[in-house]
């Protein structure tokens, strides 16, 4: 396989067809795990919130749906149905009282400007719910406190395990993301208890965005860096005001790691390949 070091986008692109175009790995069979691993957070949200989520998941999984559909007719291709996840993770990380045409609006952001203007899922270098999120954080900031329930972080677990399983979340990135923050966190001395970090939103956004392989970093190396920088970010941006747990704090923490992944990667091979050289030479 033959990747343009300059292009870093090059390599996540690679690594994500090389990963995952196998028969094995049809997209169809990694949207069913993705969906299996959050059926029992939603059903867990859907029961807490007694069914006032229920319109504003209905309402933005037609729009995932509607973009996806139309995206693949222009570039005559079969629909990605992955899009059924995005709406599924942001109905879980807002609150049901959230205006249904706030998070259309968001939602059609993420998707089409996080995905489907750089060719679909696996071309771009964002995840489209983190693009969604932070749209709307950016936007609507006052709409996004979130009532934490400690239930539905610990139903994202049987879940995270599955995606680990199946390798389509990295282990690394998730020692790496607990390290950063829990080293950040010493060295800030916020003082305290750990518990109150353990919230339903830090749960999904560790393993539905930070760990989204998409927007990740696909060097072994490069993901120990990404999820270090993740973790040291959610306290950084904790310092602003909002908690550890905070919607606030972990999307805009994903936002930015997402940002560097491309970057992590690019400098990885190119230490990589002078390493080789030296060694060749």
């Amino acid at each position: 396989m033959n990747i343009d070091i300059k292009r870093p986008q090059a390599l996540k692109i690679a690594a994500y067809r090389s990963t995952y175009s196998s028969p094995r790995w049809a997209v169809s069979r990694i949207t069913v795990l993705y969906a299996a691993a959050l059926v029992l957070p939603l059903a867990l949200h859907i029961h807490l919130s007694r069914g006032s989520d229920l319109p504003l998941l209905a309402s933005t999984f037609v729009i995932a749906v509607a973009w996806a559909m139309l995206f693949a007719y222009l570039r005559q291709q079969k629909t990605d149905w992955h899009c059924i996840v995005t709406p599924v993770i942001v109905t879980l990380m807002i609150p049901p009282s959230t205006p249904l045409w706030q998070a259309v609006l968001a939602l059609s952001f993420g998707i089409v400007v996080g995905e489907q203007i750089f060719g679909g899922r696996g071309y771009g270098f964002l995840s489209a719910p983190v693009t969604a999120l932070a749209f709307l954080l950016f936007s609507f900031p006052d709409s996004m406190e979130v009532a934490d329930s400690r239930l539905v972080a610990v139903s994202v677990i049987p879940g995270a395990v599955v995606l680990l399983i199946t390798r389509l979340i990295s282990w690394r990135i998730l020692v790496g993301f607990a390290a950063g923050l829990l080293c950040c966190r010493a060295i800030a001395d916020f003082g305290a208890p750990l518990n109150p970090m353990l919230t339903s939103s830090l749960a999904l956004g560790i393993v539905f965005l930070i760990c989204d392989p998409v927007s990740a970093a696909s060097t072994n190396a490069g993901r120990w860096a990404y999820g270090l920088l993740a973790g040291a970010l959610v306290v950084i941006l904790a310092g602003s005001g909002d908690a550890i747990g905070s919607v606030a704090s972990i999307v805009f923490a994903a936002l930015l790691a997402n940002i560097f992944a491309p970057l992590i990667d690019r400098i990885v091979v190119i230490i990589n390949v002078n390493r080789r050289r030296r060694r060749n030479g």
